[in-house]
C-alpha cells in the first residue's frame, strides 16, 4: 500500500501536471471503483483543479465549486501519467481522467478490487475522509507521545493505526522500528521515556529520508515504480537477507495478509518472535533465539 512518502511524491507530481488544469473527461472502466453517486463524476468535468492534498494515505483533488475527487489506492492501486487521451484497457484499468496536459489513469493489480474513488462537494463532506491522525513530521514529541500512549497496543499496531498516525503502514513501520532498535511486539505501556523519544525521532527520520530518496529517484518524472518492497530498505520484505546493521538474517512474523520484518539482535535482544504459521507447527520446538534456530538447522542436516 502506498504510504506517506509515496503519496507525497504522487501529490507533488500531480500538482506539477494538473494544478489549474481543466478536467476534460472522466472514463470509468470498472464500475466497482466508484463508491459515490451524488454528486456524479460528471459534475467535476469542465472544472479546474485548485488543490491536491493528502488525507492519510488518500489523495484529495480539489476542483472549482468546492468539489473534491478522493482517491484511495489501498494495497494494489497505482496512478500513471500518460499522453492526453491515451487509451485505457486491460484487467488492471479502473479509471482515466483527461486533462489538456495528459491523462491520469488509475489501475489496480490483483483480483481483489479495493481501490476507491469518491466525488464529494463541500469541506464538510471532505472532512468525513479525515481520520484526524497525527502528522508525525509536523508534530512535537509531546504530541507524539500522547497519541502513542493513548491506547495500549504493540508498537507495530500503533504505528499502523490510521486513527493514531497519519500515512504510516506496514512497510515503513518495519523500517521505523528497525531504525529505533525497538521490537514490533513491545507494548506502548512498557516503553520508557527514552524509547518513546527514540521512536519519535526514528519515525520522523525514516519518513523524511524516504520522501527525499523517492524525490531523487523520480527526478521530476511521474512516479512509475511505487512499491512497498524496495532493495534499499533495511528489513521490510527482506526476510532471510542480512541486516544492514549487524548482518544477521532478517526475521518475520506472518499474520493475515501481511508480514512484519525485524532483526532479532538489533530489536529483540536476539529473541525470535513467534511466527503464527511456523510456531503452530513446531509448538514447543519453536526456537527462542538465533542460536537455537541454528542448532535446529544443524540437527536437521545431521
Amino acid at each position: 500500500m502506498p504510504e506517506l512518502p509515496d503519496i507525497v511524491v504522487y501529490i507533488e507530481a500531480l500538482e506539477a501536471r494538473v494544478l489549474n488544469q481543466t478536467l476534460e473527461s472522466i472514463r470509468i472502466v470498472s464500475p466497482f471503483v466508484l463508491r459515490s453517486v451524488d454528486p456524479s463524476p460528471e459534475s467535476i468535468v469542465g472544472r479546474k483543479v485548485q488543490s491536491v492534498r493528502r488525507l492519510g494515505k488518500q489523495i484529495a483533488i480539489g476542483f472549482e465549486g468546492d468539489y473534491f475527487l478522493v482517491l484511495h489506492l489501498m494495497i494494489a492501486g497505482r496512478l500513471q501519467w500518460k499522453e492526453s487521451r491515451s487509451g485505457v484497457s486491460g484487467k488492471t484499468a479502473l479509471a482515466a481522467f483527461d486533462f489538456p496536459s495528459g491523462t491520469l489513469t488509475l489501475t489496480e493489480a490483483g483480483s481483489k478490487k479495493r481501490a476507491s474513488l469518491h466525488v464529494v462537494r463541500g469541506s464538510k463532506a471532505l472532512e468525513s475522509f479525515n481520520r484526524h491522525a497525527l502528522e508525525v513530521l509536523d508534530s512535537s514529541f509531546e504530541n507524539f507521545e500522547s497519541v502513542l500512549r493513548r491506547e495500549n497496543h504493540t508498537l507495530k499496531r500503533s504505528l499502523t493505526d490510521p486513527r493514531l498516525f497519519s500515512g504510516v503502514g506496514n512497510a515503513y513501520s518495519d523500517e521505523i522500528l528497525h531504525h529505533a532498535r525497538l521490537s514490533p511486539m513491545k507494548l506502548t505501556s512498557r516503553l520508557s521515556d527514552e524509547e518513546a523519544r527514540r521512536l519519535w525521532d526514528s519515525t520522523r527520520t525514516v519518513l523524511s529520508d524516504w520522501v527525499t530518496r523517492l524525490r531523487e529517484q523520480t527526478a521530476g518524472e511521474f512516479p512509475a515504480k511505487v512499491t512497498a518492497f524496495r532493495p534499499e530498505m533495511a528489513v521490510h520484505g527482506r526476510y532471510g537477507k542480512p541486516c544492514p546493521r549487524c548482518g544477521s538474517p532478517v526475521q518475520r512474523i506472518v499474520y493475515a495478509e501481511n508480514e512484519c520484518n525485524y532483526c532479532a539482535p538489533c530489536q529483540t535482544e536476539g529473541r525470535l518472535l513467534a511466527d503464527r504459521a511456523l510456531s503452530r507447527l513446531l509448538k514447543e520446538d519453536w526456537p527462542r533465539s538465533l542460536d537455537e534456530m541454528e542448532k535446529h538447522i544443524e540437527a536437521r542436516r545431521a
